[in-house]
């Protein structure tokens, strides 16, 4: 298991970014697959998930901005983030999860600009 994430960057409130994770292998393997954000200082928190049968689940402070999708033919999970503001800034992790276990990959940086 490999996640590789990336499409961090700088952005001005008001913008969007897509961070991928894409995994060596399938990620059919997860049961389910996550974004977590962690801002310093801060504890690490969950952003957004989906499970292998597509139901997802988004924290509070994104719903209807951040959308989390799959591509498992691509093995690849995607975060679609819109409308970023200054308070979504943060290193983004990707987590894939079974069998009661976690995979990480390395975060990505997410810096909004006001």
């Amino acid at each position: 298991v490999q996640l590789q994430a990336s499409g961090g960057g700088v952005v001005q409130a008001g913008g969007s970014l897509r961070l991928s994770c894409a995994n060596s292998g399938t990620i059919l393997s997860f049961t389910r697959m996550g974004w977590y954000r962690q801002a310093p200082g801060k504890q690490r928190e969950l952003v957004a998930s989906i499970t292998n049968g597509g139901a997802t689940n988004y924290a509070d402070s994104v719903k209807g901005r951040f959308t989390i999708s799959r591509d498992n033919a691509k093995n690849t999970v995607y975060l679609q983030m819109n409308t970023l503001k200054p308070e979504d800034t943060a290193v983004y992790y990707c987590n894939g999860g079974r069998l009661g276990l976690n995979y990480w990959g390395q975060g990505t940086q997410v810096t909004v600009s006001s």
